[in-house]
């Protein structure tokens, strides 16, 4: 998942982003308000987490400009203003939550789960099930046949990403979008090494290959026959 923070404030931004990383997530950041509208335009995010006081822009006119290009990406807002009618207008301007600073990052990490899930329909529950593969998203840790995956926060990013997609072929270009937080060339192998590894311990030792290559496309997950 890639995730996009418009904040000023370098810690804050920095204990956000750490955080983020060691949960998996691809993360891009800008520092001010122009160049974090310009990044949720032109880029794909599965969330933006965006403070309201920034510079050259402030957030909730970074919020309303998205929405007026019908840029429907979950959008967490940032603020030290706490009042009930501060949050009122966050939410009316566009946002989907409203945090307000200071915050512990497991309440950031949870929202930002939540927002997530709702967005791709999955409000019910915190896991994916595809076949016998089992994906729990709070613990971030899967199983096939009962058996637990030992994966890496990138190969559990990919496993997520495929899985959320799953049926549906997604191509090297969207993996390296969503899966890491910043551009390689579409020609590079990290996305095939990355998949390679994870075939290995999804697929490995299991009846039937759920990871599949559609030559020339990208790759799908999906229960084998």
């Amino acid at each position: 998942m890639r995730l996009l923070i418009v904040e000023d404030d370098i810690e804050i931004a920095s204990f956000i982003i750490k955080g983020l990383k060691q949960e998996g997530f691809a993360v891009d950041h800008a520092g001010d308000g122009e160049d974090g509208l310009q990044m949720a335009v032109m880029e794909s995010y599965d969330v933006m987490i965006i403070d309201i006081m920034l510079p050259t822009m402030d957030g909730l006119s970074i919020v309303e400009k998205i929405r007026k290009k019908h840029i429907n990406t979950p959008v967490l807002i940032l603020s030290a203003k706490r009042s009930v009618g501060d949050r009122v207008i966050g939410i009316q301007k566009g946002g989907d939550d409203y945090m307000v600073k200071p915050f512990a990052f497991s309440e950031l990490l949870a929202r930002v789960q939540a927002l997530i899930r709702r967005s791709t329909g999955f409000v019910e529950s915190g896991s994916l099930t595809i076949g016998d593969l089992s994906i729990d998203l709070l613990k971030r840790d899967a199983c096939r046949a009962g058996k637990k995956l030992e994966l890496q926060p990138r190969e559990f990013s990919l496993l997520e990403y495929l899985a959320r997609n799953a049926g549906r072929v997604v191509s090297k270009t969207m993996i390296l979008e969503h899966v890491w937080d910043f551009h390689f060339d579409p020609q590079t192998n990290v996305v095939d090494v990355l998949v390679c590894r994870l075939r290995g311990k999804v697929d490995k030792n299991f009846a039937g290959k759920m990871i599949q290559t559609i030559r020339g496309v990208g790759y799908v997950l999906k229960t084998p026959l």
